[in-house]
């Protein structure tokens, strides 16, 4: 695939999630009745099964507090930046880095401004603080595992090594949401604010680096005096 074709396709990917993330968030600050709804009844039949099977209970916050937390995430993706200045490519490693600062920002913002409660329960079997739209986990999960995927593909990794990369990403993505939900703190909702959200930042990452380095190839083509066609 070209690299113009990628990057026009990123961003009407990017477009296309920014639209969805923003009717999700008008019908969450409108608390629309059939989402929040839908929210309680997936919320209360997982926070049942979780206060009966502790063990799976347990196996779960040590998925969420270490494997999917979003400093995991950070460092993942904090390691990806180290290679990459290892290796003199300065701007995917920015790229990289502001994309996920960019994430965490994002995110506190919209929490501040939606201010959406966490489900409350009178048996709890975890806790978490702030606001609850949309899901930190999820969407810093999406922003690292989408960016690392995208940094494969930057370097022509073969399909022997996407495939799994790709299956990893899928598995942590859903299971990052699972363990949200299971562990009630937060709504399907939230969860699926994060995954939007997150995707939207990486495919805006994706578009802009494609036009950015289309736009030094047409600069570089102009001094050699040569057409592209």
């Amino acid at each position: 695939m070209e690299p113009a074709s990628t990057h026009r396709r990123a961003a009407r990917a990017a477009a296309v999630l920014i639209s969805l993330f923003l009717v999700l968030l008008a019908l969450v600050a409108v608390h629309w009745g059939p989402l929040e709804g839908a929210d309680r009844d997936i919320d209360v039949a997982l926070h049942r099964s979780a206060v009966e099977h502790h063990g799976w209970t347990r196996a779960n916050r040590v998925l969420t507090d270490w494997v999917w937390d979003p400093w995991t995430m950070r460092a993942l993706l904090a390691v990806a930046v180290g290679w990459l200045l290892w290796r003199r490519e300065v701007r995917p490693a920015l790229w990289v880095a502001v994309t996920a600062a960019a994430g965490t920002a994002l995110q506190q913002l919209v929490k501040a401004a939606v201010g959406r409660e966490r489900p409350q329960w009178s048996n709890p079997v975890d806790s978490a603080h702030y606001a609850a739209f949309p899901s930190g986990h999820a969407l810093s999960a999406t922003v690292a595992f989408g960016l690392l995927l995208w940094l494969l593909t930057l370097h022509g990794a073969p399909a022997k090594w996407l495939r799994p990369a790709v299956a990893v990403a899928a598995v942590s993505l859903l299971g990052v949401g699972f363990t949200r939900l299971y562990l009630g703190v937060h709504w399907p909702s939230d969860v699926l604010g994060g995954w939007l959200l997150g995707a939207a930042l990486v495919c805006g990452a994706v578009a802009s680096y494609g036009y950015v380095q289309g736009r030094g190839s047409d600069r570089e083509t102009s001094r050699d005096g040569t057409t592209r066609s």
